[in-house]
């Protein structure tokens, strides 16, 4: 990503998460990035394609790192558990992110299912690992992909957790104990885990 294109990335990630997506305009996030506004439009066209733009581009730190971790060799519930931590960290260093992606989860608009796609594609990686853990008894037998929509949307309840809060979380005590919930939820006795990620 250029200097410019992170500016605007930047930008529109305040714009959109302050002021939603039909509040946000080019003009605001031209004058937040401190572009002229042909400069935003040399690079995007509209608020839609600066939008999913964002999600594009949010979406895939978290998938680069994801992958990275299914191309270990490590076992599918340890896999599991760093998925946590890095889905964990990613909504906590990237909030105002997470706000504009679980607001526009809903709808029939066209960005709005291509949003739902993406996510798809990332619970798709959680399911692989639970779909594996199964297999080899480490899971109880049940519907594979509701357990994963359930996985993911554990961790993506902690970080409204903190969105409501005041006062200021620790993030390492929000992440050990979601992991734990999260791995009960599947069953899994998160103390017998033995994992060497720390």
């Amino acid at each position: 990503m250029n200097k410019t294109k992170k500016l605007i990335f930047q930008s529109a990630i305040k714009i959109f998460s302050e002021s939603g997506y039909r509040g946000a305009t080019m003009d605001e996030i031209a004058l937040n990035a401190g572009l002229a506004k042909g400069t935003l439009y040399y690079h995007f066209k509209s608020k839609e394609e600066i939008f999913n733009f964002i999600v594009e581009e949010g979406l895939q730190i978290l998938e680069n790192q994801v992958v990275e971790v299914q191309n270990t060799s490590i076992g599918p519930i340890e896999k599991l558990i760093r998925i946590c931590r890095i889905q964990l960290t990613f909504l906590y260093g990237y909030t105002d992110f997470f706000k504009i992606v679980m607001s526009q989860l809903w709808g029939t608009e066209r960005r709005q299912n291509e949003l739902r796609q993406k996510i798809r594609k990332y619970i798709y990686e959680i399911e692989i690992n639970i779909k594996i853990a199964m297999e080899n008894g480490l899971i109880e037998k049940g519907d594979i992909e509701l357990m994963a929509f359930e996985f993911f949307g554990s961790l993506c309840s902690s970080a409204i957790y903190e969105s409501i809060r005041i006062e200021k979380i620790d993030l390492e005590n929000i992440i050990e104990s979601t992991i734990k919930f999260t791995l009960n939820g599947l069953g899994i006795n998160y103390k017998e885990v033995n994992y060497n990620d720390k």
